[in-house]
């Protein structure tokens, strides 16, 4: 069971006499407009599903240019995902594994040398507005400006999540603008581009903005009607986003798409520690329903704000110039596999939404080509003719976007929430495979292909294990890889895959 071609049924491995399919050779690629403006919008936790509910996004974006149905998130939770944005590398090397406790949030962080750090150096004017990483703002950092931004405008912790009362650090200024929180972010990061544009004076240099929405992280105040209120002193007492108001209830009748993975029943199937082993109550899934409900609710709102923000940057000419990624930090599930969050390995959670438009991306492409958070660091530096502030993780996405797919070896890997000093999980994505080996001893392994919604564990099938064998090598060879040492080949996805030469 060892080679596989991507996409066809497993095959039995080449004899010895076969060669290994070569990788593939990077492609030529020239970015067609010296050191571009860079904006970079991510917002939080929404997942590839969620996309139908940014109509505008993927119109202005993606329909533009290119849409990504193979994008990852290898640590899918909000600051390690953050960080490998900033960073350009896997979780594992830059530190900040967790949202909390030792090893996570923003203290774990060494946010010295970023792509902000290099862009700089590079001439850009640096401009940030929106959500950081946890926990900045709390423990006397609300007035830290971390080095490399010449705008900042930054949401402090905890008031992060409050969509009516957010407070921002506005070039060291604590401030508290009225109004919702996805228009709030959107106006501030308006006004500090005008006051980049501004300090620029008359030699109009290139400039990168990273604009980091809150919105459907779950947040307050609470509402009437919502999780908390409905079921207080209950498992389904937990929080959801807070829409807009204009946008509240819009979608009350709306289900969570079925899908054979929401709610399975087949918990035993699954090893001890697995979110998939849960049981959720009835007022749990009902709980459940009402998070998608106000996530794709305040999906609205951003949907509204990044198409003004783009109509803006049209109107004044400078969109064309100006390379956009549309990103989210991680996926979210809400229920598939027994659990609403992120954090777990399984597509829900794993995979993002990522679209990109702009100078040198072909227009109107589905590019299938597996993308990490860390990727889009270095693409970024890469279309700037920045130099990268680390011994890069990922690869430079921009030569791949007109080649047909390939296939990579990506690593993944996750900590608990609260301790990031070992890890939760860990393992491969390649091809059609996910393989996961979780602390608890447990093995999980998924052929996507056959399998799309992960509901059948082939870990302990004897007619797996030499795939099994060959990607638990894997794992163990890149668990800790660091810069060159990671995987970055690609290979045809097309042809045969020897699990064993990679």
């Amino acid at each position: 069971m060892g080679l596989a071609g991507c996409g066809h049924a497993p095959t039995q491995r080449p004899s010895a006499e076969h060669s290994p399919q070569p990788s593939t050779a990077t492609p030529a690629f020239e970015m067609p407009v010296q050191k571009p403006n860079l904006l970079m919008i991510t917002v939080d936790d929404l997942a590839s599903i969620d996309m139908d509910y940014l109509p505008s996004v993927k119109r202005l974006v993606g329909q533009s240019g290119v849409t990504f149905t193979d994008a990852v998130s290898p640590t899918p939770i909000c600051v390690p995902a953050r960080a490998s944005l900033l960073s350009g590398q896997y979780a594992h090397n830059h530190g900040a594994h967790t949202i909390h406790g030792p090893e996570g949030g923003y203290p774990s962080f060494d946010d010295s040398a970023t792509v902000a750090t290099s862009l700089q150096e590079a001439g850009y004017t640096t401009v940030f507005t929106g959500k950081y990483l946890n926990e900045y703002g709390e423990e006397g950092t609300e007035r830290d400006l971390p080095p490399g931004w010449d705008e900042w405008r930054a949401t402090v912790d905890p008031s992060t999540y409050n969509y009516l009362g957010a407070k921002f650090n506005v070039n060291g200024h604590l401030v508290k603008p009225k109004g919702y929180s996805t228009t709030v972010i959107t106006q501030q990061a308006e006004a500090a581009l005008r006051d980049a544009r501004k300090k620029s004076g008359a030699e109009a240099k290139p400039w990168f903005q990273w604009v980091n929405y809150v919105a459907p992280h779950l947040g307050g105040p609470t509402e009437k009607g919502d999780p908390k209120q409905r079921f207080p002193g209950t498992k389904g007492a937990i929080g959801v986003p807070v829409p807009d108001k204009q946008d509240r209830d819009a979608y009350a009748d709306k289900p969570i798409p079925p899908q054979p993975n929401l709610f399975p029943d087949k918990r035993k199937e699954f090893p001890r520690g697995s979110p998939s082993r849960k049981n959720p109550s009835q007022v749990e899934k009902d709980a459940f329903r009402l998070s998608y409900q106000r996530r794709i609710e305040s999906a609205r709102s951003l949907d509204r704000n990044i198409a003004s923000l783009l109509g803006r940057l049209k109107k004044s000419g400078e969109l064309k110039r100006t390379l956009v990624v549309f990103t989210s930090d991680n996926g979210f599930s809400t229920g598939y596999h027994n659990f609403n969050g992120k954090l777990w390995y399984y597509e829900e959670s794993l995979q993002i939404p990522v679209l990109m438009s702009g100078p040198g991306v072909p227009k109107g492409r589905t590019v299938a080509t597996t993308l990490t958070n860390p990727d889009i660091a270095t693409t970024l530096l890469a279309a700037a003719g920045a130099e990268d502030p680390h011994e890069p993780d990922g690869i430079d996405i921009l030569p791949w976007l007109r080649a047909p797919q390939q296939v990579r070896v990506v690593p993944i890997e996750a900590w608990p929430t609260a301790d990031g000093t070992s890890r939760l999980w860990s393992g491969v994505r390649v091809g059609r495979w996910t393989y996961v080996e979780l602390t608890t001893g447990g093995v999980e392994l998924y052929d996507r292909t056959n399998d799309p919604y992960e509901m059948n564990n082939l870990a302990k099938d004897p007619a797996y294990a030499e795939t099994v064998s060959q990607l638990a090598d894997l794992t163990d060879k890149y668990r800790d890889c660091a810069g060159d040492d990671c995987p970055k080949k690609m290979y045809a996805a097309d042809g045969p895959l020897d699990l064993a030469g990679l």
